[in-house]
């Protein structure tokens, strides 16, 4: 248990005098919070002739019930929700919210983690291939550990964007699609064609036309 130790003389900060009201231009309720503060720090701070200079623990804990019962309602007692994604909601149908979206895509391919990048697909993406044949694919054929990184981008209506990606010198659009409140990847028709084809046959395909990286 730690003890507290609060001196009488240090706690008597202001008077009902010395206490400033909130002006018109002012926090208002805010304004209001910390005048009920320091009245209530201020009440219990004035000691008659004869106290000792050290707070009992009944005055203590007054004041530290309320301290904080003033402290909830000036915060309205709930804390403030993050913006955006971040609080769980839906993710913004705009081109910043699109464009971070598909860097996490990329970002996630070239570095090798296969399984979060199709979690990033539409659901057409993923009926097409399974996470396992994605994963096996691109173990075999992608080219790992080269930065993707996004160049440019436009909204296409206002569930689709368009975006340009580079790695080395070679760039190529990708289209991002809104569904299910996120932005997720959609696959070009050649990538799903390559994708129906299964794991096994897809690599062996890569291989012959010589897109398969590590061939």
């Amino acid at each position: 248990m730690v003890a507290f130790f609060v001196s009488v003389e240090t706690l008597r900060i202001a008077d009902a005098r010395g206490v400033r009201r909130p002006s018109a231009e002012g926090n208002g309720r805010h304004s209001d919070c910390r005048e009920s503060v320091i009245l209530a720090v201020a009440r219990y701070a004035r000691r008659p002739g004869g106290i000792k200079p050290f707070m009992n623990s009944r005055a203590l804990t007054l004041i530290v019930v309320t301290v904080l019962t003033c402290a909830t309602a000036c915060t309205g007692g709930q804390p403030e929700a993050p913006a955006g994604s971040a609080s769980g909601g839906p993710e913004p149908k705009t081109l910043e919210a699109a464009k971070a979206a598909a860097q996490t895509t990329f970002d996630r391919f070239s570095g090798g983690d296969f399984a979060g990048a199709w979690e990033m697909y539409t659901v057409a993406g993923q009926a097409a291939i399974t996470r396992d044949d994605y994963i096996k694919l691109n173990e075999a054929c992608a080219r790992k550990g080269l930065a993707i990184q996004l160049s440019t981008a436009r909204m296409e209506g206002t569930d689709k964007a368009i975006v340009i990606a580079k790695q080395l010198l070679a760039a190529q659009s990708y289209t991002m699609a809104y569904e299910r409140g996120s932005w997720k990847l959609e696959p070009a028709r050649e990538g799903l064609a390559l994708y129906a084809k299964g794991a096994d046959k897809a690599i062996a395909a890569q291989k012959k036309a010589g897109t398969c990286a590590n061939a």
